[in-house]
């Protein structure tokens, strides 16, 4: 669960970057009343965690696909 919540945040920041990139526009600070508005800087801290919580995506196995091959690697299938 925390997992999804974190990926959906990285993605918020990704389009808002994006567009800050591309067209100069923030999303964020245009939606909540600019970069020193409250709930902006509350969102940026948000996707801020988001990304750090997702460090550990990289180092993390899948579970899910663990569970599908019940254990097995490839290497036990060849």
């Amino acid at each position: 669960m925390i997992d999804r919540i974190a990926l959906i945040l990285v993605i918020i920041g990704a389009v808002n970057w994006g567009s800050i990139g591309l067209f100069q526009f923030d999303i964020v600070s245009w939606i909540f009343g600019g970069q020193g508005a409250v709930v902006s800087r509350i969102i940026y801290t948000l996707v801020a965690l988001g990304g750090i919580w997702c460090i550990s995506l990289l180092f993390r196995e899948n579970e899910v696909l663990t569970a599908k091959s019940g254990g097995n690697s490839d290497k036990d299938n060849n």
